[in-house]
């Protein structure tokens, strides 16, 4: 059974959520949070699997509550929730230490999946999504511009497969574009994950943009 805690400033919201979870059999939602600050204490007394946190809360918000249990308690993992898909807030979160984000719209299924794959360790946010989220400031050319430089040591290949990952190709896109197999894609990214010190293809979109991988936008275009 995967132990939730509900973190959010909306009663209704908070109730919303456990109604989602609680009847299905694979969820205990051990307890709610209306703060930050609450999310944590609680966090550290009922020690649950998954957080569901609400970026934008009083006392302590979202993100800082992420980044604290994410350095204190790493096995209680974060699911971010935002109101807005492209909510830099939400990014804050993620290399805050959360493993994914969903936007509030999300329907239950999406969001019982989304609470399973973050239990699991994986990343629940697709590709092209978190593209997406981070366009009101970041631009990934459709086809990334050629770089010479190989950052945290990567071989021009990872470098190639990194570029394509932050312009928001899932592994099969990139086996196809680089001619070669999707055992091989997933190979160099476990690579490039390791050799760039991040955890899931979250992460490496961000340190693409970070890196200047990714070129910095002036508008949605």
């Amino acid at each position: 059974m995967i132990r939730v805690l509900i973190a959010d400033d909306q009663p209704l919201v908070r109730r919303g959520l456990a109604l989602i979870l609680a009847p299905d059999p694979a969820f205990e939602v051990v307890g709610e949070a209306e703060d930050g600050a609450r999310a944590v204490a609680l966090a550290h007394e009922l020690r649950p699997d998954v957080v569901v946190m609400d970026i934008r809360m009083p006392v302590l918000d979202g993100v800082r509550a992420t980044e604290e249990l994410a350095r204190t308690l790493p096995d209680s993992r974060v699911l971010a929730l935002s109101t807005f898909d492209m909510d830099e807030y939400v990014v804050a979160a993620l290399r805050a230490g959360a493993y994914g984000f969903l936007p509030k719209d999300v329907s239950p299924e999406e969001l019982i999946a989304g609470v399973h794959t973050v239990h699991t360790g994986e990343a629940a946010v697709a590709p092209r999504l978190l593209t997406r989220l981070i366009s009101a400031y970041v631009r990934a050319p459709a086809r990334p511009r050629p770089v010479t430089a190989a950052p945290a040591g990567l071989t021009p290949r990872e470098l190639e497969i990194w570029q394509l990952l932050a312009a928001g190709f899932d592994n099969a896109e990139i086996a196809s574009d680089l001619d070669i197999s999707v055992s091989t894609v997933k190979n160099h990214i476990t690579g490039i994950f390791a050799k760039l010190g991040v955890r899931d293809r979250a992460q490496a979109v961000i340190a693409a943009y970070e890196s200047g991988l990714v070129t910095a936008g002036h508008g949605s275009g």
